[in-house]
């Protein structure tokens, strides 16, 4: 047995660091951001944080460290206020957290809030229930015909929709990932808001299908112009 090294391998007297803080960052994405694939997004980020210079916790001995998302953003989708977390090996005040965040966030990016959050807490991918977007409709259409259409979504006891899943199409029902749509301009353009549930199991209701099933609902073609994830909602919390 190596006497320089402890059970685990590592090095008497250089022990792994503990985590210390839990960060949760609220985020916004602009159109401005380019458009990458999930793991480019990720090593962006990955590089972005281990920048900051701030004392981050790297579990396991990894290189980088890793920043914990709530759910996927579509690659070309703007967002208001993503929750992401970063943990850190030392207590830092949250100024410094800001201040070095702030100026080294990848294109696109900005900081919205930030704050301490409780390191026993669960993860945050773990917690998230649903979300809420803002969709421009790039359509002329009746607003109350819109009004009308969207109560029809709402009582319809199912909602048959097709999806690509790896290599087949597949029906699902959309309806129990349809929580609430609105007319919230009537425009023009019609501004929608709409919330959808996301489940382990049913998947995610993704609000261009919501659109979509608009669009039949109404008897004529309907396209979002643009859509915006306005936030993710946690199991605790409420719209």
């Amino acid at each position: 047995m190596d006497l320089r090294s402890g059970p685990t391998g590592e090095p008497v007297g250089q022990s792994q660091a503990v985590p210390r803080q839990r960060w949760r960052l609220v985020l916004a994405r602009s159109d401005e951001a380019p458009e990458l694939t999930a793991r480019e997004l990720a090593d962006a980020w990955d590089q972005a944080i281990a920048a900051s210079g701030l004392p981050l916790h790297r579990p396991n001995g990894q290189a980088r460290p890793r920043v914990a998302w709530g759910a996927p953003l579509p690659s070309r989708m703007t967002a208001e206020r993503e929750p992401a977390e970063i943990v850190l090996s030392e207590a830092v005040p949250v100024w410094r957290v800001r201040d070095a965040l702030v100026r080294s966030l990848p294109t696109g990016w900005s900081l919205v809030d930030l704050y301490d959050v409780w390191l026993g807490a669960p993860a945050l991918a773990g917690r998230v229930i649903g979300a809420v977007y803002r969709v421009t409709l790039d359509t002329e259409a009746d607003p109350e015909a819109v009004v009308a259409a969207a109560s029809g979504l709402l009582e319809a006891p199912q909602l048959t929709r097709m999806r690509r899943k790896g290599s087949e199409t597949v029906a699902y029902d959309l309806r129990p990932l349809l929580a609430g749509i609105e007319v919230v301009e009537a425009g023009p353009p019609i501004v929608l808001r709409m919330q959808t549930r996301i489940h382990p199991e049913r998947g995610s209701g993704r609000p261009d299908e919501v659109v979509a099933a608009l669009a039949d609902q109404l008897g004529r073609p309907v396209a979002p112009a643009s859509i915006v994830r306005e936030r993710l909602l946690l199991a605790d919390e409420t719209v």
